[in-house]
């Protein structure tokens, strides 16, 4: 009878037990949903980019009270997820409570310092983001461009926001230097068209559907003309008056992030974020990058020997910097080189990855309108249920500045292996929360990048001593990212020394030099990802490698690393690890 009894009080117990973790999984899954709904409200161009199209009408709302109220909701989210029992959940979902763990305690942070105050920097801005108003949309009914038309009229209150925002941060001290808004007033300035149809916020209506009736055509274009010139460019108008007379004047001379109002604290925060790394300091980095600099520099070295080259590092990237042989002269021959080395890594992409995406992706130019202050190249995801693949982004501007030889690694860089791939991937994985279909980790995806360049000497794409160079050329400005960006924001470093340093270790051209240093100057941190996230995915598949030998499948092991989607870089770690133990 005794035993009975404690039967029946032990199947009570487990069946508590997986009552309340029952109800832990509900709650998240609850959680999760209501997180998105939340994220797609508050981030419409979002929304529209993951194919949901309730919001096409709007931009983002980032005034005062619009951050107050978002911090209290996810201060809300975060203690909903606090009080739910991790452990009482199944790996899967260990895994997303740990992602919104993460992307809330990170947007948390973000608000607290109130980063907002700098809502631009060389590589990406609230105002470029804004240009883009139609991507995404698929541009096919009335309601598309009437969607598209309202959002256009959003510029004024969007930019009024931002702009308000930054006269807090000249009331703080919390603003970007002289220089970089030197080099970003002529980017706004070229957007105040006296013709609106000379801004690419025209470019819809220019190839307008030829379905819709010819009425309703002629009306669309009119409306968005009118929208154009009486919302749009008045909008850019007041911020290049706002930039010269206001934000120009106050900007510092000083290009130290740790200068700002809490400075310290908000590079922290930067090193994080961009990161996804907490064990390492701005000092741990910069003796990183040193260390890393050493290395590649001396295979840099050994490679221009092998060439039979008769001269010093500094003349042989003299050499690749001046020599016509290694430019294109036309922007259609670089945009076909590209092309060319795209298709040669698609060929090999079936040995390396068990799982393909079905999305393609192309090979397209820098619009013009941004070209002259944008990087060499850059990839724009595909839209969830749009009309288009994926884009690698070529930079034709300056075709002097725009060297052959370093395409093999860029293209695996941007395209495949590399982020195509890495996002494609991520945007059709089944099963799992919508949010995670989106989530971007520098670490993880730049990480990725950089991986890539160096599995396209697996894959025999790099043909000669010179595209070989490049490539380590390319490693090395990423290692000299971890010295130059912690040199600039935590250890003094001038403009000058960043400029110097970047030149005398890689053969990357002036222009590209000018570019990357601003770029570093403006966006503390984001430079420090790739060569981290690099070092972090050769570490795993070396382990993956030795502890598996001859069961190590370079397939499966690529299929592990993306089949995730995104992920900060000790969650990864903690998957691959995973991954190990189940294949013993």
């Amino acid at each position: 009878m005794r035993s009975f009894s404690l039967f029946l009080l032990l199947v009570v117990a487990l069946n508590s037990i997986q009552t309340f973790a029952q109800s832990d999984r509900r709650q998240l899954e609850e959680l999760l949903a209501d997180y998105w709904s939340y994220t797609l409200q508050e981030s419409p161009t979002l929304a529209t980019r993951a194919g949901v199209n309730d919001f096409n009408h709007l931009l983002p709302q980032v005034s005062p009270v619009d951050q107050a109220r978002k911090l209290r909701s996810e201060e809300a989210f975060q203690e909903r997820l606090n009080s739910i029992d991790r452990d009482s959940l199944n790996r899967d979902n260990q895994v997303n409570y740990d992602l919104l763990d993460w992307e809330l305690g990170r947007s948390i942070d973000g608000m607290r310092l109130n980063t907002s105050r700098i809502p631009f920097n060389t590589f990406s801005s609230f105002f470029s983001g804004a240009l883009r108003a139609s991507f995404g949309i698929n541009m096919n009914t009335e309601e598309d461009y009437r969607d598209y038309i309202a959002r256009i009229e959003e510029f004024p209150r969007y930019f009024n926001e931002n702009i308000e925002n930054m006269r807090q941060g000249i009331r703080d001290g919390f603003v970007l230097p002289k220089i970089i808004i030197g080099g970003v007033l002529p980017t706004v300035q070229a957007q105040v068209y006296d013709n609106p149809d000379d801004s690419s916020l025209a470019d819809p209506i220019l190839d307008i559907n030829e379905r819709l009736p010819e009425a309703v055509r002629t009306q669309i274009i009119n409306d968005t003309r009118n929208a154009i010139r009486t919302y749009a460019i008045p909008s850019f108008r007041q911020l290049v008056t706002f930039l010269e007379e206001e934000y120009y004047p106050a900007a510092t001379e000083g290009i130290a992030a740790i200068d700002l109002e809490n400075g310290e604290e908000y590079y922290s925060h930067q090193i994080r974020v961009y990161t996804t790394r907490t064990d390492l300091t701005a000092d741990d980095i910069h003796e990183i990058g040193l260390s890393e600099v050493t290395r590649i520099r001396s295979e840099m070295d050994a490679l221009i020997e092998e060439s039979g080259f008769e001269g010093s590092f500094g003349e042989f990237t003299e050499f690749l910097r001046t020599d016509p042989q290694f430019y294109a002269e036309t922007a259609e021959e670089l945009l076909q080189a590209a092309s060319f080395v795209a298709k040669k890594i698609d060929y090999r992409m079936p040995e390396f990855f068990g799982r393909l995406p079905r999305t393609p992706y192309g090979v397209v130019p820098v619009p013009d309108e941004i070209a002259p202050n944008f990087t060499t190249a850059a990839y724009n995801y595909a839209v969830v249920g749009g009309t288009r693949g994926g884009a690698y982004w070529v930079n034709t501007y300056a075709l002097d500045q725009r060297p052959l030889y370093e395409l093999p690694a860029l293209t695996a860089h941007e395209a495949v292996p590399g982020h195509h791939q890495q996002n494609a991937i991520a945007s059709e994985i089944e099963g799992v929360p919508e949010f995670r279909k989106v989530l971007g980790y520098s670490a993880f995806g730049e990480g990725w990048g950089l991986y890539s360049e160096k599995l396209a000497i697996d894959m025999d794409i790099y043909e000669n001593e010179y595209e070989h160079f490049g490539r380590l050329s390319y490693e090395m400005w990423r290692a000299c990212r971890l010295v130059i960006d912690t040199g600039i924001h935590a250890k003094g470093w001038s403009r000058q020394q960043a400029l110097d340093y970047l030149g005398d270790n890689t053969s990357l051209s002036q222009a590209n030099i000018r570019a990357e240093v601003d770029r570093y100057i403006s966006w503390p941190g984001q430079a420090l990802a790739y060569k981290l996230g690099e070092m972090k995915i050769l570490e795993l598949r070396a382990r993956a490698e030795t502890e598996l030998d001859d069961r190590f499948d370079i397939r499966e092991f690529h299929d592990v690393v993306l089949g995730q989607g995104a992920l900060p870089l000790d969650l990864l770690e903690r998957v691959v690890n995973q991954y190990i133990e189940e294949a013993l």
